[in-house]
């Protein structure tokens, strides 16, 4: 048996957040209206650009928390871009699996530190709480991508919640932050948003690990 990754029976995808539904019929609804010049790939970098405003906004909140709302727009244009270019493909027909999955999973892990890692950037988060949590994510993701090649099974959504509900979770954070303010709680040095950062980051470290442990257990009976 040939062991081409291109000849591979492509993983199943397991998406059971609480808006996948609904979310389905909004992007089938879109690629049906998107004009035929809009690329996948152009739907990437545009979601990658809306990385790079999040991040800007963030940073730019030293300045004034109304470039705040320029972070909440990317939040809206990154979830276009990246919510869409698989799912234009797959529409369209012109998927090009191993292409679209890494370049598309590449420059999401490029994405969540610039979104993230943009929040330890802003008064309102220490940065190292933010990498913390960028390091939970991508540790998700790891075990993501190799339960995808050991299982041939690609989560796309935890404990109900996905890439969708995380964004929203952060907008709604990021609304907040002029109003809560980044002054650190009772003297302890973590603003509140540092708390709430590393709250996130304790449950996705935790996930990591209790998957892991159950996919090896799952795997430990096999004889591959």
């Amino acid at each position: 048996m040939s062991s081409n990754p291109r000849q591979a029976t492509p993983p199943v995808r397991i998406q059971q957040n609480i808006l996948a539904r609904r979310e389905r019929r909004l992007l089938d609804w879109l690629c049906a209206r998107l004009p035929m010049w809009v690329t996948p790939d152009q739907l990437t970098t545009l979601g990658f650009l809306g990385a790079a405003m999040v991040a800007m906004g963030y940073m730019l909140s030293w300045l004034s928390p109304a470039w705040l709302a320029l972070s909440i727009t990317g939040y809206v244009v990154n979830w276009f871009g990246d919510s869409l270019d698989g799912s234009l493909a797959r529409w369209r027909r012109i998927e090009r699996p191993s292409y679209g999955y890494f370049v598309d999973h590449s420059v999401d892990g490029l994405a969540i530190l610039l979104m993230v890692g943009g929040i330890g950037l802003s008064p309102y988060m220490r940065f190292d709480v933010a990498l913390i949590a960028v390091i939970g994510y991508l540790l998700l993701a790891i075990h993501t991508f190799l339960a995808a090649k050991v299982v041939g099974e690609f989560r796309l959504s935890y404990m109900a919640g996905g890439p969708t509900e995380l964004r929203l979770m952060l907008i709604a954070m990021t609304a907040l932050m002029p109003v809560v303010g980044g002054a650190d709680v009772r003297g302890i040095n973590f603003s509140a948003f540092d708390l709430f950062g590393l709250l996130v980051s304790s449950i996705l470290v935790t996930l990591f690990v209790t998957q892991s442990f159950t996919t090896a257990r799952q795997l430990a009976h096999r004889r591959d």
